[in-house]
């Protein structure tokens, strides 16, 4: 589970240490056991790095033994492997403790621990170590267009990146809407990375956080004693975000003496600051959003329709979340990458969670998913999250089922009993090809059943843990 890596168990107790040896080898994990003592010998002789270390076990000792003290030098010594505690050790952190050092911990065991939690343990301590060692090789922040809320293959989502590669390098006015949370200042800031004003700024505005007798201030700036606080000049937005392109968020929510002036600013590329009477010019591309319906709103005399059709030059619509459930397992995959590369924890979720997690209707839409993803990072710091383990009103798969509710047997027959007859095809069949296929089937199937624990998965194909590693290799086949 841990590769070639040695995973490293102290433990006073021969038994203990003869117990535990037997454990992970039969889960075919290189494993050394020492001593407290011996271990203070080998502490020194380390690498700076201690990769070929894994995973620490901190068993039983036969001496007074400060446990936040060995955790802080296993840390400085060893930065990317992770420590299980085993045994009835009362662990008391400091308020003050570097949050770092708490982490390091990622599983307490009772002794002798169970066979499922050592496994979910070394998985956990797995997803930690590649973490760790992700975050070192790269510093760099993630790009901006690789935000979220863009990833998927369902229609609706090539749909909205067809269009945004129609218009991102053009000046064009764009208007997107959609709800609450699909990702709309994504879409925004994606247009302007992809334009040809990528090196100037992109200003967002939310235009219904900002109160009414301010939001023309904030736009196009105030000169000095324009109204009472107004101490200095100040520049708006529509200054600072010359060359570049100004976010109007919630255009929706801008009251109607605002979206008269911001029709003028369209049409004649000029305003005045409050107060003055100095005309600017400007070079400002405009994107615009709203969730709230526009057409309803100007026949109820809220929005300026011509305001409107001079928003409206290209319309790009952000399907929900509920929408498109489909591209949910992969946005959950980028989120999770999102937090790995960040460095703020890890996580993975079974098969039976992602099933009941699409069946959710998502009001919140990704911001809410994101919000769930990092939540569950906090609670399970790199487990595995079952259905039984999401908030409650997730939970749209019985929790007793679990694993076993994929799909109706109808749909999916992938369950099959040894006795079951083969029917041969009428025309006959490639014999080799179909074996190949039906092997990597179950092979995907058995990964997705334990997490992509490949221990738990190889327990289920019967075979050595090894072997399904070498299969998967060949086909080229990912946890």
């Amino acid at each position: 589970m841990l590769g070639e890596h040695t995973i490293l168990v102290i433990d006073d107790n021969s038994k203990t240490q003869h117990d535990i040896s037997v454990v992970l080898r039969f889960l075919n994990e290189p494993v050394t056991t020492h001593t407290y003592l011996q271990w203070r010998q080998l502490h020194d002789s380390l690498s700076s790095r201690g990769e070929e270390i894994s995973c620490i076990v901190l068993g039983e000792t036969y001496e007074r033994l400060d446990l936040i003290a060995e955790i802080k030098r296993i840390k400085d010594r060893l930065p990317f492997t992770p420590i299980i505690l085993l045994g009835d050790k009362t662990l008391e952190w400091p308020e003050d403790l570097d949050p770092q050092i708490k982490r390091r911990v990622i599983a307490h065991l009772s002794n002798p621990p169970a066979y499922n939690p050592w496994v979910d343990a070394l998985h956990r301590a797995q997803r930690f170590r590649e973490a760790l060692m992700a975050a070192s090789k790269s510093n760099e922040k993630r790009p901006v267009h690789l935000f979220r809320s863009l990833v998927g293959t369902s229609r609706e989502i090539q749909q909205v990146r067809i269009m945004m590669n129609q218009v991102a390098d053009t000046d064009v006015t764009v208007l997107i809407s959609g709800e609450s949370g699909t990702g709309k200042e994504v879409v925004a800031r994606n247009l302007h990375y992809h334009s040809p004003r990528r090196d100037k700024p992109f200003v967002p505005v939310n235009c219904g956080a900002i109160p009414a007798e301010l939001l023309e201030s904030e736009l196009f700036g105030h000169e000095k004693g324009a109204f009472t606080g107004a101490i200095n000049s100040r520049a708006g937005r529509f200054e600072l975000a010359e060359g570049g392109t100004l976010f109007l968020d919630e255009i929706g929510d801008m009251p109607l003496h605002m979206q008269v002036k911001i029709l003028r600013v369209l049409q004649e590329k000029t305003f005045e600051r409050v107060g003055g009477n100095k005309t600017f010019h400007t070079d400002v591309r405009i994107i615009a959003a709203t969730h709230r319906n526009l057409d309803d709103m100007i026949a109820s005399g809220e929005f300026r329709e011509d305001l409107y059709y001079r928003l409206n030059v290209f319309p790009i619509e952000m399907p929900s979340l509920k929408s498109r459930a489909e591209d949910i397992p992969l946005l959950i995959n980028e989120l999770v990458n999102r937090l790995e590369n960040e460095q703020r924890g890890s996580i993975r979720f079974n098969s039976a969670a992602i099933l009941s997690l699409c069946r959710h209707p998502w009001p919140g839409n990704v911001r809410e998913l994101a919000n769930l993803v990092e939540r569950m990072a906090i609670m399970h710091p790199f487990g595995v999250v079952g259905v039984q383990d999401l908030p409650q009103k997730y939970r749209h798969v019985e929790v007793e089922d679990d694993l076993e509710v994929e799909a109706p047997a109808a749909q999916i027959p992938s369950v099959v009993r040894m006795t079951d007859t083969a029917l041969l095809p009428e025309d006959g069949i490639d014999l080799k090809e179909y074996i190949t296929g039906l092997e990597q089937s179950l092979i995907q199937q058995a990964l997705d059943d334990s997490g992509g624990v490949v221990a738990r998965a190889a327990e289920r194909l019967m075979i050595r843990r090894t072997t399904l590693v070498e299969k998967m290799r060949k086909y080229g086949m990912q946890r």
